[in-house]
C-alpha cells in the first residue's frame, strides 16, 4: 500500500519508472559524483578548516540537498558542494583577500538566503534571461581553467617562477610522477566510460602512493562530534559589510547559473520537460538547492550545487526523485570514510582537479568566436579568472567588456537594465580596488 502511494507521488507510471532501475541510477549518480567526498575537504583544508569536519559536513550537505531535490522536487538531480565556488571561497576569499573562513562561511549563508528569497519573489527568471548567454558559457570555461591550474599547482607539474610567472616542476619528485600517474588513470578510465572515473582513480593512486611510500596513513579516531569544529561557526555579522558584497554575489552567481545549466543538461536527457520546453516544479528545484546552501554554510562548507554528474544516474534510467533520495541515503553511508581521508594525498586529488577543469572547459563551445562583440569579452572572462586567481575579476572583465563593445557598435538597445546596472557596479569596484 504505502509503495503504491510513493509510486504515484513519483509519478512512476506517468514516467515509466520501476524501483530496481530508480535504486541503480542513484547508485550510479553516487559513483559518479562520490570524488566530492575527497577533493571538497582537501581544498577547504588549504582554507585552514579542519578536515575531519569538512568532510562530515560535505557528506551532510551532500544528503540533505539530494534527500530534499529527490522528496520534495521530485526530480533525480543530486547535490553536493560545488566544484569552482570551494575554489573560490579557499583561494580567492580566504587566502587571498585574508577572509576568515567564519566570515566565508557567513557569505555562503547569505548567497543561499539571497537565492531562496528571489526564487519565492520570481526574480529569478529576470535575472536569468537578462545575463548574456556568451558570459554563462565563458564564466564556466573559466572557472574549468581556475580548477585545473589549482590541480597542476598542487601536483607539482607547474610551479611558480620569478621570471616567467610560471614553469614546468619536477617531474622526477615522486609526488609529482604519483600525480601523473593518476592523471592518466582517471583519463583512461573515462575513455573507457568508467562511472566511478574519478572515485576509482583517486582510490587507486592513493593505493599506489601508499604502496610506494609515497603517501603515508595516519588515522585518527573520529567520530560525528567533530562536526561542531566548523558547525555553527559562520560569521554572518563579518559577511554584512560592504566589502563583502561581492563575495555573496560571485556565490550567487555562480550557484544561479550552475543550477540553469544542470537543470537544461538533465532535464533534457531525462525529457522532463513539458511541451512548453519548461520543466515542470522549477521553483522546487531551486529552493531545494538554496536550502541546501544555508545547511551547507551551517555545518561547515562552502555552497552547494546541482551536479551535473547526475546525468549518468538519467542515462542509467533514473526518471523520479527516488534516484536523487538513494544518492542522499548513500552520501550519509559516506561519513564513514572520513578516517581515512587523511590518508588521501594531493598528487591522488589533483588530478581529479584537472580532469574536471577539462570537462568544464567544453562550455567554451557555446561561444561564437567568429563574433569579436562575443568572442573577446568571453576570452577576457576565461583567461582572467585563472591568471588573475579570481572569479570576481573575470566576471568584472566579461560584464564591463560586453557592455562597452555593445555601445560603442551602436547595439546599446540590446544590453537589458540590469547589464548595465551590474556592469556600473563593476566599474565602481575596479575604481575602488585602485584606491586601496
Amino acid at each position: 500500500m504505502i509503495l503504491r502511494r510513493l509510486e504515484r507521488y513519483f509519478e512512476f507510471k506517468a514516467l515509466g519508472a520501476d524501483w530496481k532501475t530508480e535504486i541503480l541510477a542513484g547508485f550510479t549518480t553516487f559513483m559518479t559524483m562520490a570524488y566530492i567526498v575527497f577533493v571538497n575537504p582537501a581544498i577547504l583544508h588549504e582554507a585552514g578548516m579542519p578536515l575531519a569536519a569538512v568532510t562530515a559536513a560535505t557528506c551532510l550537505s551532500a544528503a540533505a540537498g539530494s534527500l530534499l531535490m529527490g522528496a520534495y522536487a521530485r526530480y533525480p538531480i543530486a547535490l553536493a558542494p560545488g566544484m569552482g565556488l570551494n575554489a573560490y571561497f579557499t583561494y580567492s576569499v580566504v587566502l587571498k583577500m585574508g577572509v576568515p573562513w567564519q566570515a566565508a562561511l557567513g557569505a555562503v549563508f547569505l548567497s543561499g538566503v539571497a537565492f531562496f528569497a528571489l526564487t519565492l519573489l520570481g526574480v529569478r527568471q529576470l535575472i536569468v534571461s537578462s545575463i548574456p548567454s556568451e558570459l554563462h558559457a565563458a564564466v564556466a570555461a573559466g572557472v574549468g581553467l581556475f580548477i585545473a591550474l589549482v590541480g597542476f599547482r598542487n601536483s607539482g607539474i607547474v610551479v611558480a617562477d620569478r621570471v616567467n610567472l610560471v614553469a614546468l616542476g619536477n617531474l622526477r619528485d615522486k609526488s609529482t610522477a604519483l600525480a601523473i600517474l593518476g592523471l592518466i588513470l582517471i583519463t583512461a578510465l573515462l575513455a573507457w566510460r568508467v562511472r566511478a572515473a574519478m572515485l576509482v582513480g583517486i582510490l587507486a593512486t592513493t593505493a599506489i602512493g601508499l604502496a610506494t611510500g609515497v603517501a603515508k596513513w595516519t588515522p585518527r579516531p573520529y567520530s560525528l562530534g567533530q562536526l561542531s569544529a566548523t558547525a555553527g561557526k559562520l560569521d554572518i555579522a563579518a559577511a554584512l559589510r560592504l566589502g563583502f558584497l561581492e563575495i555573496v554575489f560571485v556565490f550567487l552567481f555562480i550557484d544561479l547559473f550552475d543550477n540553469v545549466g544542470t537543470l537544461l543538461a538533465v532535464g533534457k536527457k531525462a525529457n522532463l520537460f513539458d511541451q512548453s520546453h519548461r520543466i515542470p516544479r522549477v521553483n522546487r528545484i531551486l529552493l531545494s538547492d538554496a536550502s541546501a546552501t544555508v545547511i551547507g554554510s551551517l555545518t561547515g562548507t562552502s555552497t552547494v550545487v546541482s551536479y551535473i554528474e547526475s546525468a549518468a544516474g538519467v542515462a542509467a534510467g533514473g526518471r523520479t526523485g527516488v534516484t536523487a533520495i538513494v544518492t542522499g541515503l548513500l552520501f550519509l553511508v559516506a561519513l564513514f570514510v572520513a578516517p581515512a581521508v587523511g590518508a588521501i594525498p594531493a598528487a591522488a586529488t589533483a588530478p581529479a582537479l584537472i580532469v574536471v577543469g577539462s570537462l568544464m572547459i567544453g562550455a567554451a563551445g557555446e561561444i561564437a568566436w567568429s563574433d569579436p562583440e562575443v568572442a573577446v569579452p568571453a576570452f577576457l572572462t576565461m583567461l582572467t579568472i585563472p591568471l588573475t586567481f579570481s572569479i570576481a575579476n573575470g566576471l568584472a572583465f566579461g560584464f564591463v567588456s560586453f557592455t562597452l563593445v555593445k555601445i560603442l557598435r551602436g547595439k546599446f538597445r540590446e544590453v537589458s537594465w540590469f547589464v548595465y546596472a551590474l556592469t556600473a557596479l563593476f566599474i565602481l569596484r575596479f575604481a575602488y580596488l585602485a584606491r586601496t
